[in-house]
């Protein structure tokens, strides 16, 4: 399908915003019409506008960019590729990590790396508990797990001692986040303002607490 003048607009916006390169947008557009189209078989996602695609999932994804640390990426149960194939294709330098368990997902994911010549990511299917990773990753992200202290038990196995685990949120929670402080873990809660996107955001940034000493 054809990129609207208006698709174009909302995406360059959101690029500007952030400092991302306004070139990724036809990458950018190509792989949320290559997700609209499996869409309407295999059922990867909610969203079934493709029009409401772009700030819901484009935009969305990548308005975390700039709150991410440098070095390699994992994106811990990514689902249709979010945030972790958007922001391969902005950063493609930047090593990205996609864990999916569902193999039709894991399917497209396989084609929308072939199809977008993304040789930057590397797809691991099955759950994030069962990684083994190479090497240490200096970001762990995920955008649909809800609950923080168990999102934490399985990054902490796979970043490097200065890494950080990002969970992508809606409203900020009323949840407890005691858990956290328990297991050592400092966090801080940053909004998002997102192009086009009527709701709430923020991340929920997460990293081993330092001991000081004197």
């Amino acid at each position: 399908m054809a990129a609207t003048g208006r698709d174009q607009a909302d995406l360059h916006r959101g690029l500007e915003r952030w400092g991302l390169p306004v070139e990724a947008a036809p990458a950018l557009i190509a792989y949320r019409d290559l997700l609209a189209r499996w869409n309407r078989v295999y059922n990867l996602s909610a969203i079934r506008d493709p029009q409401v695609m772009i700030p819901r999932h484009l935009l969305d994804s990548l308005a975390v960019v700039p709150w991410l640390p440098d070095g390699a990426l994992v994106d811990i149960g990514t689902g249709a590729g979010l945030p972790g194939l958007p922001i391969a294709i902005v950063q493609p330098r930047r090593p990205v990590t996609l864990v999916e368990p569902n193999g039709k997902k894991v399917r497209f994911l396989r084609q929308a790396c072939l199809t977008l010549g993304l040789d930057n990511v590397r797809i691991i299917p099955g759950r994030g508990e069962d990684v083994v990773p190479q090497a240490p990753f200096a970001v762990a992200i995920c955008r649909a797990l809800t609950d923080a202290v168990g999102f934490w038990a399985i990054a902490s196995r796979l970043i490097d001692d200065r890494g950080q685990a990002i969970a992508m949120k809606g409203r900020p929670e009323t949840e407890p986040l005691a858990g956290l402080e328990a297991a050592g873990v400092s966090w801080r809660r940053q909004a998002l303002e997102v192009p086009g996107l009527d709701a709430s955001r923020h991340l929920l940034i997460m990293e081993r607490s330092v001991a000081v000493t004197g």
